[in-house]
């Protein structure tokens, strides 16, 4: 049975990959902002698994200080990780900009899992084999400067796109940097039937469950231990996707090491 965390977990495909990973009798660690949200789906879960081992952690990944906090309390209360699932992101949200000038999207999908996973590392290398699922997106769009510092503001879409390509460039750099973690980025599905989608389109192309079951085959399978540094695109496909290739910047070296050399600058500061 495998340790795992998996971030923005209280609703949508987060939540619904939690509910079958406990099922299957893992260890299930649930993370969300609001604490009542995480209490009420640690017992809901607990109650549909009959799965005793469920916890959860309390964060706000706008806050990137919020966010080095909890990573500080998994070093502290978890022993080892053997799966980490980046699936928290937002789209829509009322306000375009953190409380500390950041881009809210570029904030919340990037920055807060690359200090998240880049601070529990020794938890993660203490697994069993351990993996890094990244949430990435179809839409991926090349990373402007001023959009990542939040000096510039674009719309919801590209801001979006910006930020799932950023986790990608580092999702593959990671995976060159750590070869002993499995990590991989993935599109779970357009359009899936999910809250996040409903309020950005208000229109859904496949089921929520088309997405839960390829993060927990990725995060689970053996057929997947050796696929680090890829891609995995789950609208290929009818019923599961395959590997294919991400944005052509996530295989640019010099584009990607920018990248890095700005973010360590800004979740520094």
């Amino acid at each position: 049975m495998k340790t795992i965390l998996i971030t923005g977990s209280t609703d949508g495909i987060g939540k619904l990959t939690a509910l079958k990973l406990a099922k299957e009798g893992n260890t299930v660690f649930i993370h969300g902002r609001s604490e009542v949200k995480v209490n009420n789906v640690i017992a809901e879960i607990k109650q549909a698994s009959s799965n005793e081992n469920i916890k959860g952690f309390v964060a706000d990944f706008s806050d990137l200080n919020a966010v080095k906090r909890f990573a500080e309390h998994i070093k502290n209360e978890v022993p080892r990780l053997d799966i980490l699932i980046n699936n928290a992101g937002i789209f829509k949200t009322p306000s375009n900009k953190t409380k500390d000038g950041l881009d809210i999207r570029m904030t919340v999908n990037y920055l807060a899992p690359f200090v998240l996973t880049e601070n529990i590392l020794p938890v993660l290398e203490k697994g069993s084999n351990p993996r890094v699922v990244n949430l990435s997106s179809a839409a991926q769009s090349t990373v402007r400067k001023g959009v990542l510092t939040g000096d510039a503001t674009v719309n919801a879409s590209e801001s979006y796109a910006q930020s799932k390509l950023a986790l990608t460039m580092w999702s593959f750099n990671f995976a060159k940097q750590h070869p002993n973690i499995t990590t991989i980025a993935v599109n779970p599905g357009s359009l899936l039937n999910t809250k996040m989608a409903k309020e950005a389109y208000g229109q859904h192309w496949s089921p929520a469950e088309k997405g839960v079951n390829i993060l927990c085959d990725l995060a689970t399978f053996d057929t997947y231990k050796d696929a680090t540094g890829q891609y995995f695109d789950n609208d290929k496909g009818e019923t599961i996707g395959h590997f294919a290739s991400a944005h052509p910047d996530a295989y640019d070296g010099i584009k990607i090491s920018n990248l890095l050399e700005l973010t360590i600058e800004l979740v520094n500061q």
